[in-house]
């Protein structure tokens, strides 16, 4: 189907940073100590420890009640996350063999059915994701998983508390990888019987426990009072996360306080919000919104690295960013124009339609041969903020330079299966372009979207992106022993990334959350995730 609207033109407001908040009146507050949230996601992401819903349902259903060997350090905001310990007090990587890495695992951590996080049960959710034969294998938690760590071989207890990795190459990030395996409970599933019971009635190590599942409506975490770290047992009595898609619909629960926050405001309400007393955050992230070019099918006009080009001139980032009311910044490349690593691409993607038209020329296209591309997008989704108004500007914009586009326009889990298939498979719907957004915290991610052994359905690189310059240096740095002295490889990978273009560069998300005032002690994390245990709900 082809979707074009009007293009809804939005007020630019200054750049709110940090918190901002503004007025004396708030919506009606939260009883007790409950925090209710409206997420973006059209339905209730999994509950068996292994979300689907991208991202997003890492945040809410993810790390808050299921958790890895390896977590990210969410306490600070003033700095780019890292990982840390999690389930795995520590772990080191084997000199004599790279592919080899050993996991020293916490000791006195229990499930929220009460029973023992242990190396056994370590091994029995990698058989969960790994092997198809185990009669505890999830056919959806293995797909999500092995998209995001396709590079576990095997695995063997060495004893209660002490498990081996083996990865199918050296890969200097992999507890990059490992943290992105949830764990859920052996003995809760044994209890219940399949993953579908399990779903109803979950049991994660996570500082809250999923108390209510209610298909398509909510569901209710509480606090998890045995939690092992506790300088982090939560705050909160309880968090219920509520499924809405549309923007209207979150922002209308808000002022009528059904919800205490909401996940990515309309960008239109904000000062008004603020007016009415509501709190806005926003922070950076590691967020790329692009659009992942077609590279595989032939008829793709964006095979040829002039068209490319032409569309990274031709997109007014400026634009973007003040549609969305200073809520994003301007992308350039894949990481921030801000981060050291981001090197000194040859490419200055500006706004610039004359070299666009200029390139286009030159790729033997003009005013009566035009670029024509059909570019698949969602409704709304994790991470992917105004999709709709955000690509009618850009078609608009990209029209004036020769582009005539359409759009294929579905739900976000559709375009999650579709980035999960090659760009040539019924999945795509004959699209020469994807818009999804993605994560950019680390070389994995350079590694997961870009390497040219991560093919999709392979891996990642949906694009079926592949340089011959990138894909030597990048396995340089994979060979090496941990990641000290390697900024400088990582700085020319991204260059090459930006000059070839791949991907169409548009806007980095700021994350804005609008919240009632009295929503208190959030300090958000230059993640996807955040630490929610140290919120609570003030008079």
């Amino acid at each position: 189907m082809t979707h074009r609207t009007r293009v809804r033109h939005m007020t630019t407001a200054a750049m709110l940073s940090g918190l901002v908040a503004l007025g004396s009146l708030c919506a009606p507050a939260s009883a007790e100590g409950t925090l209710r949230i409206g997420m973006t996601a059209a339905d209730i992401p999994t509950t068996t420890g292994m979300p689907n819903n991208g991202f997003e349902g890492v945040r809410f259903l993810g790390y808050p009640s299921f958790e890895s060997l390896v977590h990210w350090d969410l306490s600070r905001g003033n700095e780019p996350t890292d990982i840390r310990p999690g389930l795995a007090e520590s772990w080191s990587q084997s000199e004599d063999d790279p592919t080899l890495w050993t996991f020293n695992l916490r000791r006195g951590v229990t499930f929220h059915d009460g029973s023992e996080f242990n190396a056994d049960a370590v091994t029995w959710n990698l058989e969960r994701f790994y092997n198809t034969e185990s009669p505890q294998y999830e056919v959806q938690g293995s797909a999500i998983t092995r998209a995001r760590n396709p590079f576990l071989e095997s695995w063997r207890k060495i004893d209660d508390f002490t498990i081996e990795l083996k990865s199918t190459t050296a890969i200097s990030y992999f507890p990059y990888l490992v943290a992105y395996m949830f764990f859920a409970s052996p003995a809760q599933f044994d209890s219940v019987g399949s993953w579908e019971e399990f779903a109803k009635a979950p049991s994660g190590t996570g500082p809250f426990r999923i108390t209510e599942v209610k298909p398509r409506t909510s569901v209710t975490m509480e606090r998890f009072d045995a939690y092992w770290d506790k300088e982090r047992v939560a705050k909160l009595d309880r968090m219920i996360v509520y499924p809405m898609p549309e923007e209207t619909t979150r922002l209308a629960a808000l002022r009528s306080g059904q919800v205490d926050w909401i996940e990515v405001p309309p960008t239109d309400a904000i000062p008004s919000l603020i007016d009415a007393g509501f709190k806005i955050v926003t922070h950076s992230y590691p967020h790329i919104w692009p659009w992942e070019f077609n590279l595989k099918s032939p008829d793709s006009p964006f095979v040829d690295r002039r068209v490319r080009l032409a569309a990274n001139y031709c997109v007014d980032r400026e634009g973007v960013a003040q549609l969305l009311n200073g809520m994003a910044e301007p992308a350039y490349g894949f990481f921030n124009k801000s981060n050291p690593l981001f090197g000194k691409p040859k490419e200055a993607f500006g706004y610039d339609p004359d070299k666009a038209r200029a390139l286009l020329k030159e790729a033997g296209y003009g005013p009566d041969n035009r670029v024509e591309a059909k570019v698949l997008i969602s409704t709304a989704g994790s991470g992917q903020l105004m999709p709709l108004q955000m690509n009618e500007f850009i078609q608009q914009t990209l029209s004036d330079c020769g582009f005539d586009l359409t759009f294929e326009v579905v739900e976000f889990g559709s375009l999650l299966v579709a980035l999960r298939g090659a760009p040539d498979a019924p999945t795509a719907l004959g699209a020469d372009a994807m818009n999804m957004s993605l994560v950019t915290s680390d070389i994995s991610m350079l590694a997961r979207w870009f390497w040219s052994e991560n093919f999709a359905p392979k891996g990642g690189n949906w694009s079926n992106w592949k340089n011959d310059e990138f894909d030597a240096l990048l396995e340089e740095v994979q060979a090496s022993t941990g990641l000290d002295g390697v900024d400088d490889k990582i700085r020319r990978l991204h260059e090459i990334l930006v000059d070839d273009a791949p991907w169409l560069w548009v806007v980095h998300d700021l994350s804005p959350r609008a919240m009632t005032s009295n929503v208190e002690g959030f300090n958000p994390a230059q993640a996807w995730f955040q630490d929610f245990t140290p919120i609570h709900i003030g008079e």
